[in-house]
């Protein structure tokens, strides 16, 4: 019983050792990265009114989500907007960046398009999962309201049989 205490102990001295390896060079090859994109926000001056306004017109769009998640229809609508608008992000970076004098402190509108993934894409895409998600909750809800309307309609049928 003492050997296997012993090679039990061995082995988790083992996998914690490892656990404690990989939890490092994943640390140290992140980091990078991680530091890249405290600099990119740190870039950025979020007290312009545009970026306000942007701010406040996606937050706008969730509690409009949220709001009308059981009015599919509507939602579909907001989906298409949505995705709609992250296919134009590319034509809105060049517009803004071709006019950004007119309305920010300095230019964001770079041409691989970062700035607006980040500000723009990335809320309507992360808005458009959660319409997905409530698309599928709503569909799943209807499929069981089918499925026990048909039980019911067959234990009627049956009951007609007997009858």
């Amino acid at each position: 019983m003492e050997d296997l205490k012993f090679a039990l102990k061995g082995h988790a001295d083992l996998l914690a050792d490892l656990l404690e390896r990989v939890s490092a060079e994943l640390h140290s090859g992140f980091q990078p990265a991680i530091d890249n994109f405290v600099g990119f926000f740190h870039a950025i001056d979020w007290k312009e009114p545009w970026l306000l306004c942007l701010l406040l017109f996606h937050f706008t769009l969730l509690v409009m989500v949220f709001i009308s998640r059981k009015r599919i229809n509507f939602q579909l609508g907001l989906s298409i907007f949505a995705f709609s608008g992250v296919y134009l992000a590319e034509r809105i970076n060049s517009f803004l960046a071709k006019n950004w004098k007119s309305f920010a402190g300095q230019n964001y509108f770079d041409s691989n398009g970062l700035f607006i993934s980040v500000v723009w894409s990335a809320p309507l895409l992360l808005i458009s999962i959660v319409l997905v998600v409530n698309t599928l909750i709503s569909l799943c809800k209807l499929i069981v309201k089918w499925k026990k309307a048909e039980l019911r309609h067959r234990a009627r049928l049956q009951r007609g049989k007997q009858d």
